[in-house]
C-alpha cells in the first residue's frame, strides 16, 4: 500500500499484530522477506501463544514446486534483515496456505493448527 507522500506501507492488517515480549511485530515485514527466498512460493507469518513472550513468531512457509527449503537457511537470511525479536522462532513447511472465498490467507486458521507448538 502507497500512502499520500509515496512510501510503502508494510503494516500490514493490525489484528495480525504479534506481541512478543513487549515488541510489536508486523508478519507482513517477514513475510516479504520470506516471499523473495528461494524455494519459497509464499509464506504467512503468525503469533502463536508462548510462555515467556506472550506470543511467538512462526513462519508457515509454503516451497516451489520441487523445492525444499531449509529451515536452516531461511533464519540465515532473515538474520540479515530483522532484528532478533522479528525472527520466527520456528517454521512450518506445507502444501497450500488456507484461503477464503475472497483469496485472503486465513491466519486465524493457521494459529489454531499452531496453537500449542510452545506449550511447556
Amino acid at each position: 500500500m502507497v500512502d499520500a507522500e509515496g512510501y510503502v506501507s508494510i503494516v500490514g492488517r493490525q489484528k495480525d499484530l504479534i506481541i512478543s515480549g513487549g515488541y510489536n511485530i508486523y508478519p507482513k515485514e517477514i513475510e516479504l522477506i520470506l516471499d523473495e527466498q528461494p524455494g519459497v512460493l509464499e509464506s504467512a507469518v503468525i503469533g502463536v501463544p508462548h510462555p515467556d513472550f506472550g506470543e511467538a513468531v512462526v513462519a508457515v512457509v509454503v516451497p516451489k514446486q520441487g523445492a525444499t527449503p531449509d529451515a536452516a537457511v531461511l533464519e540465515a537470511a532473515l538474520s540479515g534483515h530483522l532484528a532478533r525479536f522479528k525472527q520466527p522462532k520456528a517454521y512450518v513447511f506445507a502444501e497450500s496456505l488456507p484461503r477464503n472465498t475472497m483469496g485472503k490467507v486465513q491466519k486465524n486458521l493457521l494459529r489454531d493448527a499452531q496453537k500449542d507448538r510452545f506449550e511447556g
